[in-house]
């Protein structure tokens, strides 16, 4: 069996709380960690503060066996996870010649002068485990304390990604028994996330290994499932096992998987069945026509228009002048596909000027005709609201996507 060993990921930097720089270092350890077997259950972020950051990692010692920081290994007097980490594992700093030595020759190669405050990065917490950086000039190193091991990173990506893959996991290996945690991703649409959520049920959503989780992005819900095992193949194995379960459920909102987009799928879907779509959009710019296009997709276009507000299609369509919002929407989408011999049709109606506004029922109505069936789904903001197009386009595809498929299914 493997070993099971958790791991927290502590990112230092005071910018890091200020906003002014994004953590892309966590996420590419994560990543890492996972692919390893290794849970990671808690990230930090802690500013250049000695004693915070030796409370974070004594903190991390208490809930993980793996405790990597990243940052503030440099030679500035903001510098100071070489201390903290001294602090937090009751032990002095000690100079290493050899590492001087290193950072000399690098600058050295640089054609740079070396200023004394350099001469820091050649301190490490004592007995610490020497990691040469030939892509930079803080060392790094790694700490055993007890049971528990610190694992410390720069803070360049470059350098924590060369360093983590050519000298930690090597480490790591060598330290524990690890195995893999893989992950797939399903990605769904059509559906809102408490209505799937009971349509996958507590059996499947409470298993242990592996795990399923959801996430909501604008329209799209994506179901994670994570298997952990001793090796690749026999997470594949979980994960095939446990995607047939899932689909069993859910698999009309299924329209793909990890990186799929709706957009692609509905026109690979249009494609194979010689098929087209017909969209009108008015008052809101370039939704579902916007989301073609810019994939290259607009070849299954048969019929695209463009209104700068729902009134204005009303010289196209004068007939829907005493209809309702929601009625007109429907009428549209009807006669878009009918009048243009296509086998979708997608109409959006949307306020130009509304954001969201209580005193509004229907700010935005999008209307799906395929195959002689209609939908038709309302909301309460309108154009101005930055998700509507995210939102409705999405809806509206996958809809298409799911009405286009289930009728070709039941036409064979």
């Amino acid at each position: 069996m493997v070993d099971t060993v958790n791991a927290e990921i502590i990112a230092i930097g005071t910018e890091l709380l200020l906003g002014e720089l994004t953590d892309t270092n966590s996420v590419y350890l994560a990543q890492q960690c996972r692919n390893l077997g290794i849970n990671i259950f808690y990230m930090t972020s802690v500013g250049d503060n000695r004693k915070r950051i030796a409370d974070a990692i004594r903190l991390a010692f208490s809930r993980a066996d793996v405790v990597i920081t990243c940052g503030g290994l440099g030679p500035t007097v903001d510098d100071m996870t070489r201390q903290s980490i001294a602090d937090a594992t009751d032990r002095d700093l000690e100079f290493q010649q050899d590492l001087y030595d290193q950072i000399v020759a690098r600058f050295a190669t640089f054609k740079v002068t070396m200023t004394d405050n350099n001469s820091q990065q050649a301190y490490l917490p004592q007995n610490a485990i020497k990691i040469e950086n030939p892509v930079g000039t803080a060392p790094s190193f790694i700490v055993e304390h007890g049971d528990k091991v610190v694992v410390s990173l720069p803070g360049v990506p470059r350098e924590m990604k060369y360093l983590f893959q050519n000298e930690i996991i090597p480490y790591l290996h060598q330290r524990y028994k690890l195995g893999t945690i893989k992950a797939r991703t399903l990605r769904t649409a059509g559906i809102g996330e408490s209505t799937l959520d009971d349509m996958l049920g507590n059996e499947l959503l409470n298993l242990s290994n592996p795990t399923i989780g959801l996430a909501a992005h604008h329209g799209i819900i994506d179901i994670r499932v994570t298997a952990k095992a001793d090796d690749s193949d026999l997470a594949d194995q979980m994960l095939d096992e446990i995607e047939t379960a899932v689909r069993d459920k859910a698999g009309m909102y299924i329209y793909g998987t990890n990186k799929d987009e709706i957009e692609t799928v509905l026109h690979d879907l249009f494609l194979e069945n010689n098929a087209r779509i017909s969209v009108l959009e008015a008052g809101i710019h370039d939704a579902v026509i916007e989301a073609l296009m810019s994939a290259h997709h607009e070849d299954i276009l048969a019929y695209r228009y463009h209104a700068n507000h729902p009134d204005d299609v009303l010289s196209d369509f004068p007939e829907s002048a005493e209809m309702t919002f929601r009625e007109r929407a429907h009428y549209i989408a009807q006669r878009i596909t009918q009048d243009h011999n296509t086998q979708a049709g997608i109409a959006i109606l949307s306020l130009p000027d509304v954001n969201e506004n209580p005193d509004i029922d229907i700010a935005t109505v999008v209307a799906v005709y395929v195959g002689g069936e209609l939908k038709s789904r309302v909301y309460g903001f309108g154009a101005q609201n930055d998700l509507t197009a995210k939102w409705v386009s999405r809806w509206a595809m996958a809809y298409v996507w799911r009405q286009l498929k289930e009728q070709l299914t039941n036409a064979q």
